[in-house]
């Protein structure tokens, strides 16, 4: 076939016989659009399904442009690479900063004795739907499953650890001491340290009363500072108790059905304006008189002015008193201060409250937690006294970055294995897997240059080369080159298990 007769088959002979200049314009549209249809460029077969597949809601706006809109159709669009909106992808350096992180936690908890254990990140709303006006109830990630229940990607995990405590029953002998590391989501507003999804260390004690339960929490806080290499100076720890808010509306004699939501206001106090705590206040009802005295005491930064106040008898003040002498035998009584301010924001706790924050002030809180006596009867159980921590993932990586503490993790390997001709393939083969059988790790390299292979094993740091090659493999030996002082030399495959 002609290369005119070729033309002629696939452009129809009436387009070619438009003549210039004043066909032309009119033609120009039509022979583009052919051409796209008959010389686009090969497409994947998976963009050719999603191209196949695309709806009205992902389709662009038609063009006025004639050009432009007879193109669309034949058009292949990227799916969009980002992950959604507040979340986190991990590759390889960032998922060794993960790990590195979760094994602290972990070790920690092992320090102090505790079991770790785990729920599923989907748990039914009713878990989580409470009557105190907390923030978190608004956030929920929550919706009706195929089978029409109401769930939701856990926006916290001490409701999950309740609902297991629960289930297990009589099984399990008290108290119990727990950790898990777990994922948790909530819809907010982003800032510094603060996503919409993030990992958190959660330690609790259940079934002990006495406030040194509150004292080996926050020993474990401090422990795994003190592994980061973080101190005092850089991060102190807020502690009260809700018991001084409850004496307080005892005072002005505000009915009880006002504490929780009074507790998810004045925990905004330092993240909002003094006149805004008050007119919220006054809204849920609280008298002025009493918004002032609530105002005053929850200013207080001093226990013994404190126990002026309420009385040396009251219970809050005595149970602050002992925390802080336990803190002083633990030896992190530094890292510790009394702030009347802090309550914790989730409705559930009922005595000593405490978070943690860095003393320049740049970040949100680092971890906090509390005792929560009444969390059990709120889900039909009898209540068992309990108290636990949260801690994330992302603003001590934010306070770890500030501080230039951020370990240095690069990839590591044992030992490259280098085949340098094919017909070794199975004698390279049982040397990775006997290698690998004794502990070490191995990365099998083929088909790639020799100077490839070495800037390769500078990249991940790789301790050995060994070179299965032909002239060696016929005296029964290899080649190894220690990568760190480049000594070279030949040995056996029986003397590969350990370096030398």
């Amino acid at each position: 076939m002609s290369i005119a007769s070729s033309i002629e088959h696939i452009i129809p002979r009436c387009y070619l016989s438009l003549k210039p200049p004043a066909s032309l314009p009119r033609a120009l549209p039509l022979l583009r659009a052919h051409r796209r249809l008959f010389f686009r460029p090969l497409s994947s077969p998976v963009a050719a399904s999603v191209d196949s597949t695309a709806t009205k809601d992902n389709a662009r706006p038609p063009s006025t442009d004639d050009d432009t809109s007879v193109s669309v159709a034949s058009e292949r669009s990227l799916v969009d690479v980002n992950p959604p909106r507040g979340t986190r992808d991990f590759p390889p350096e960032d998922m060794r900063l993960r790990n590195w992180l979760f094994n602290n936690f972990r070790e920690v908890s092992r320090l102090l004795s505790f079991e770790e254990v785990d729920f599923p990140v989907l748990e039914s709303e009713a878990l989580f739907i409470r009557k105190g006006g907390e923030e978190i109830t608004q956030q929920l990630y929550n919706f009706e499953d195929k089978g029409g229940r109401r769930v939701v990607l856990r926006p916290e995990i001490t409701p999950s650890l309740a609902r297991l405590v629960i289930k297990q029953g009589k099984s399990v002998s008290l108290p119990l001491k727990w950790f898990t590391i777990g994922q948790c989501w909530r819809y907010e507003r982003m800032t510094r340290g603060r996503r919409r999804e993030h990992y958190q260390w959660n330690m609790d004690i259940i079934g002990l009363s006495k406030v040194r339960a509150e004292a080996e929490l926050i020993h474990a806080i401090v422990l795994l500072f003190g592994r980061l290499g973080i101190t005092y100076s850089d991060v102190g720890i807020r502690i009260s108790s809700r018991k001084v808010l409850q004496a307080v509306l005892q005072l002005h004699s505000i009915p009880e059905h006002l504490f929780a939501e009074v507790c998810v206001i004045v925990d905004k106090m330092g993240k909002v304006s003094r006149d805004v705590i008050e007119n919220e206040l006054m809204t849920a009802g609280v008298s002025i008189e009493a918004v002032k005295g609530i105002i005053e005491v929850l200013s207080l930064k001093s226990l013994s002015k404190l126990e002026e106040v309420l009385g040396s008898e009251d219970e809050a003040v005595t149970d602050l008193k002992s925390l802080f002498l336990l803190a002083e035998h633990y030896g992190y009584i530094q890292w510790i201060n009394f702030d009347a301010s802090v309550v914790r924001g989730l409705a559930y706790y009922t005595g000593i409250v405490f978070e943690a924050f860095d003393r320049e002030g740049k970040l949100r809180a680092i971890c906090g937690g509390g005792r929560y006596d009444r969390l059990f009867s709120t889900f039909g159980s009898d209540d068992i006294p309990a108290c636990g921590f949260g801690f994330g993932d992302a603003v001590i990586v934010e306070l770890l970055k500030e501080k230039g503490l951020l370990p240095d993790l690069n990839r590591q390997v044992d030992d490259i294995v280098f085949l340098l001709d094919e017909e070794l393939e199975g004698p390279a083969l049982k040397i990775v897997s006997s290698l690998r059988q004794t502990g070490r790790s191995v990365d099998l390299i083929q088909d790639k240059r020799l100077k490839w292979v070495f800037k390769h094993a500078e990249r991940i740091n790789a301790e050995r080369l060994i070179l299965v090659g032909n002239s060696e493999w016929q005296r029964g030996l290899v080649r190894v080159k220690i990568l760190a002082t480049r000594d070279e030399f030949e040995v056996k495959m029986d003397e590969l298990t350990a370096p030398s």
